[in-house]
């Protein structure tokens, strides 16, 4: 009987306590015979009790949780939204699209690039054959004896 009170005062502590249920409770912890206004007194009690307690839960756990965030390192839901207002500023200020795109200059940066990529392949090869022509008369004149020394 003791273990069954015990744990109806648990479940009072942490669960939803109904009229019904702190009546109950009321009267297996109040005296045989008390008066049904002591019952009542105790069952208004114990719901104001178990009331309390479980704000005083939720505000304990939900405390801890933040605590645990920040020790952690995670942003809080207020400095996600202001990091949120921020970028949609920046973005506004630089004309930026929905999709992170400019809307003004995105197809004239492609254009650029792509002829600025043409003309650095153009440059290459050119290079290239230019280097290419070199080689073979500079290696002829490195190998060449002069002509007034014979052997």
């Amino acid at each position: 009987m003791l273990i069954d009170d015990l744990w109806q005062t648990i479940e009072a502590t942490l669960g939803n306590l109904t009229p019904a249920k702190a009546r109950e409770l009321a009267k297996s912890v109040a005296e045989p015979g008390a008066a049904k206004e002591q019952v009542a007194k105790t069952a208004a009690d114990l719901m104001e009790w178990s009331q309390h307690n479980r704000e005083r839960i939720r505000s304990i756990v939900s405390h801890e949780i933040v605590a645990q965030g920040a020790h952690l390192g995670l942003a809080s839901q207020t400095e996600l939204d202001a990091l949120k207002k921020r970028v949609r500023e920046l973005e506004r200020a630089a004309g930026m699209t929905a999709s992170g795109r400019s809307a003004r200059t995105a197809p004239a940066k492609k254009t650029a690039a792509k002829k600025s990529t043409a003309k650095r392949s153009t440059v290459k090869r050119n290079t290239a054959k230019k280097t290419a022509a070199r080689k073979p008369a500079a290696a002829e004149a490195a190998t060449a004896t002069p002509s007034g020394e014979g052997g």
